[in-house]
């Protein structure tokens, strides 16, 4: 059970913000909701929240989210199943309609891995059925039409996780698990060979680790939450000139042009300028919500 104390999680910042990683911050119509709850201190070494999206497009033509999804594995509730998703590598697309709602446990990076018993990469850019980690204790998730709340979701997923809890936290998880939260906080991290020189572990190394426990390569990572950085600052209005490639660790502006449109989508001028014009409020912005129980 989620304990009374438990907070809300949330994003850096110390005040409510958008999600890192979503590429439209606005829907033109619709109603959206997105939440998002810390895990109990028995699971936070593995799990780093809990989440739910809901929305509500009736009367209102379907409508397509964007992601740039981070290097976790996740247990998803949608559309009455539960499935394991591994690191998803492209820009993920979600074509949103009617009345629906999914429900998410995203592990820490690196975390997912004892509870696999295989590398991790073995998952990536595809999903499992629940049940071939969890049993079948794991339908019991996906047993709802409609959403039932988060306290009730949080407390089943807590459930279900504590049967197959680890005994104990490998030190090779906890220091992963660090490192990619390095990654992600610091952005002057823009090689594989400053890891080296932060760790002690050699390129091959951390390739191998990474592979292993977090299922994608160490240059993913770096990259993609620079890719992050580079979509959080066009949202907030910075210019995409020279200087914002440059800040993000590019050599030049045409390199980062190019490894943006090659993600995105779209070269980051154009980004910036659909950010800007599209109505409407935040489609998946962090809402804080009560804890559970």
């Amino acid at each position: 059970m989620i304990a009374k104390t438990r907070h809300a999680a949330k994003l850096p910042d110390p005040s409510p913000g958008p999600a890192r990683g979503v590429l439209k911050q606005r829907l033109p119509a619709g109603e959206f909701d997105h939440q998002r709850v810390l895990p109990s201190a028995e699971l936070a070494p593995w799990v780093a929240h809990y989440w739910h999206v809901g929305w509500n497009l009736e009367g209102h033509p379907a409508q397509q989210q964007e992601t740039l999804p981070h290097p976790n594995v996740h247990l998803v509730v949608e559309g009455g199943q539960a499935r394991l998703w591994g690191v998803h590598r492209g820009r993920f697309i979600k074509t949103l309609a009617g009345r629906g709602w999914a429900f998410g446990v995203k592990f820490k990076p690196a975390a997912f891995q004892p509870f696999w018993q295989r590398p991790v990469s073995d998952l990536a850019d595809r999903s499992v059925a629940a049940t071939e980690v969890f049993g079948p204790q794991a339908d019991a998730l996906a047993a709802f039409d409609e959403w039932p709340g988060m306290e009730t979701m949080c407390q089943r997923a807590e459930a279900l996780l504590m049967t197959r809890m680890p005994s104990t936290l490998d030190g090779t998880v906890a220091a992963l698990a660090e490192l990619v939260a390095r990654i992600e906080r610091e952005p002057g991290i823009v090689s594989v060979d400053q890891l080296h020189a932060q760790t002690g572990w050699s390129v091959r190394q951390l390739q191998r680790l990474f592979r292993q426990y977090v299922g994608i390569s160490p240059k993913w990572v770096i990259a993609r939450y620079r890719l992050h950085e580079a979509v959080a600052l066009l949202q907030g209005g910075t210019l995409p000139d020279a200087q914002l490639a440059l800040r993000l660790g590019y050599f030049d502006q045409a390199h980062f042009i190019r490894d943006f449109r090659r993600i995105v989508g779209q070269p980051p001028s154009a980004y910036a300028k659909a950010q800007a014009s599209t109505p409407g409020p935040p489609s998946l912005a962090h809402r804080r919500v009560d804890p559970p129980g």
